[in-house]
């Protein structure tokens, strides 16, 4: 495992596709609110305004001192300077990953609902896996739903960070902190609330309550 550790629990914040000044304005106030990690996941932008604006937040996460991941591309993260990569199914493994990007770099996996993704993530290198979805999502409402129980198990197993990503609302956020998530990846949650500030300062407060 690598890189900084006060990444390692709390509110794992995910852009939805905005640009512009839009989407620096949710970075700033899910990172003034709290979050510990923000990560650029815009999938359908041109190639050379992805590397403006993941330049852009890194300079805003700096302020912040938090880390900046990148969605799927490795590429872009060696040419940023970020933080990290988040891989996917259809991604390159974590160690070409590891290999571009360094020994302190963040890497994390999608592991959807299947615990032998995450021991191979695991095995790998990776510094945290991710299951889901944990509930029904409007970002991918067809995707494959991954019990709750596998967030502990994993946990356990693996000593590694475990992010719980998928349908993820201030409602349900406490079962999946109850069941083992040391990080709550959410996106619609924060991006469509009238103040995405306060909304992520609450997710916050879910985390510092139960480590009370």
């Amino acid at each position: 495992m690598s890189g900084a550790r006060a990444w390692r629990r709390g509110l794992y914040a995910l852009t939805d596709g905005s640009s512009g000044a839009r989407l620096l304005a949710l970075a700033e106030a899910v990172l003034r609110g709290g979050a510990v990690l923000l990560q650029y996941r815009a999938k359908a932008t041109p190639r050379a305004l992805r590397r403006e604006e993941a330049t852009a937040l890194l300079a805003l996460c700096r302020r912040h001192g938090v880390p900046l991941v990148i969605n799927d591309d490795f590429e872009l993260a060696v040419a940023t300077g970020a933080d990290g990569v988040h891989l996917g199914r259809d991604d390159p493994p974590p160690a070409q990953a590891r290999e571009a990007l360094g020994e302190t770099a963040i890497i994390g996996v999608s592991c959807y609902a299947d615990p032998e993704r995450a021991r191979a993530a695991a095995a790998a290198g990776a510094d945290y896996v991710a299951f889901g979805s944990l509930f029904t999502s409007s970002t991918k409402p067809s995707a494959t739903r991954a019990p709750l129980e596998l967030l502990g198990a994993a946990g356990r197993e693996l000593d590694l960070p475990v992010c719980g990503i998928g349908g993820i609302t201030l409602a349900n956020a406490p079962q999946a902190i109850a069941a083992g998530a040391d990080l709550l990846a959410v996106i619609s949650d924060l991006t469509n609330a009238p103040d995405p500030g306060p909304q992520a300062a609450a997710y916050a407060a879910l985390f510092n309550a139960r480590d009370t």
